[in-house]
């Protein structure tokens, strides 16, 4: 009885800290496209009238840097609220 207790706390902290690592991952995407909207703010003010290519651009690659931060986020709830119930249905 008390090895299952410490196996399901061991468990739960497991699925508490990756769901805290996980979400870190949206650290990379916030900096990423910071410096990506910089970089096109910067070639939109040095030739203006290269801002209908930059824009598009700038747009897509930062919706496809987003979808790593999305990935986390999903990650973490994952770890939050379902993967402690299947913890805890396979540990009895």
């Amino acid at each position: 009885m008390e090895f299952q207790l410490l196996a399901k706390g061991i468990a739960l902290a497991g699925c508490a800290i990756g769901a805290g690592l996980a979400l870190i991952a949206g650290i990379g995407p916030g900096i990423g496209e910071g410096n990506a909207v910089a970089k096109a703010l910067e070639a939109i003010g040095r030739q203006p009238e290269c801002r209908n290519e930059v824009t598009p651009t700038m747009l897509l690659g930062c919706a496809i840097a987003e979808t790593t931060g999305i990935y986390g986020f999903v990650t973490g709830l994952l770890l939050i609220f379902v993967a402690p119930g299947m913890f805890m249905n396979f540990l009895g």
